[in-house]
């Protein structure tokens, strides 16, 4: 066995055995760590700048790796980003020089495809094939293009896996990353399926604090840009009688199941409930272009001072 095989097996193992120990399928810690050491190729390359992290990735940093484990990356790319120019910059990736850990890139696998069709803005997935030692790895990335952010993007360090060293890029803060989930809510419905969203909102609501004018600013400009108005009212998607829909409950409970956190509520309209009363004062706010000096400290209420 060379020295590189070597690696990739003792990587290899190390991986299964933690996520034997945190309870997450074997695959799903293979291609996290996959994406991890692809997103860490960006961190060290030219392109850097370009983009800026933001979905599951973000959650695992803000919350832990046990929140809600995921085996893709989503980035929000700045500037013109055409295919061609993804393929490049992703090929590249594939054969950076940086310290060894065990992975694979193929080259030749790079592919990109348009996404989010029903959004103006469109999108590009990225996916590639990867192999640490004998096992083959499907990558996908998810990039993004035209959203706001707000407040500005700052530089994040993601919690490495292993011993390895950490991808240091730019980074959605909270505030855009919750504004996105509710105009998702808004322009959905009761046809709205994405209920990862309600769950990351409610963790978020549960685990951090924010600044009430901070978030209200988030949403307006996220609303403004993605063409979607503010509704005077809750929408459906924040009212009892989404959790009522059929197959929502059961849906929530598949769910809920794959993650096992007890801090969030098997009762899907329970969640409902509780992120109405974290966003409806910032949609209200956000709708009469008022300034809401409110906080919200970690589970809430507002508060005023």
């Amino acid at each position: 066995m060379s020295r590189t095989e070597g690696l990739a097996h003792s990587v290899h193992v190390r991986l299964v055995a933690r996520a034997k120990k945190l309870g997450i399928e074997a695959q799903m810690m293979l291609e996290r760590f996959a994406l991890q050491r692809l997103l860490y190729r960006l961190s060290k390359s030219a392109h850097a700048e370009r983009f800026v992290l933001k979905g599951a990735q973000l959650m695992l940093l803000w919350m832990g790796e046990t929140v809600r484990p995921t085996r893709d990356a989503d980035l929000l790319g700045l500037g013109d980003l055409s295919d061609d120019s993804l393929i490049r910059i992703f090929r590249g990736l594939c054969t950076l020089d940086v310290e060894p850990d065990g992975m694979e890139y193929l080259t030749e696998t790079v592919q990109v495809a348009s996404i989010r069709r029903e959004n103006v803005y469109g999108g590009r997935r990225v996916t590639l094939k990867a192999c640490l030692g004998n096992a083959r790895l499907h990558l996908q990335v998810d990039v993004g293009i035209g959203d706001a952010i707000t407040p500005d993007p700052d530089w994040v360090e993601l919690p490495s896996l292993l011993d390895f060293p950490s991808p240091r890029l730019l980074g959605y803060p909270p505030e855009t990353s919750i504004a996105e989930k509710v105009e998702t809510m808004v322009a959905r419905g009761l046809l709205n399926s994405r209920l990862r969203d309600y769950f990351d909102i409610f963790i978020l609501a549960e685990r951090k604090a924010f600044d009430g004018a901070v978030l209200t600013a988030a949403v307006r400009h996220t609303f403004e840009r993605r063409g979607t108005s503010i509704p005077d009212d809750l929408p459906p998607g924040l009212l009892a009688k989404f959790a009522e829909e059929p197959g929502k409950q059961t849906q929530w409970e598949s769910f809920h199941r794959k993650f096992d956190d007890p801090s969030v509520p098997e009762d899907l309209a329970s969640v409902v409930e509780r992120i109405a009363l974290f966003v409806g004062p910032v949609l209200r706010a956000a709708r009469g272009n008022d300034r809401f000096d409110r906080t919200w400290p970690p589970g809430g209420p507002w508060q005023t001072g």
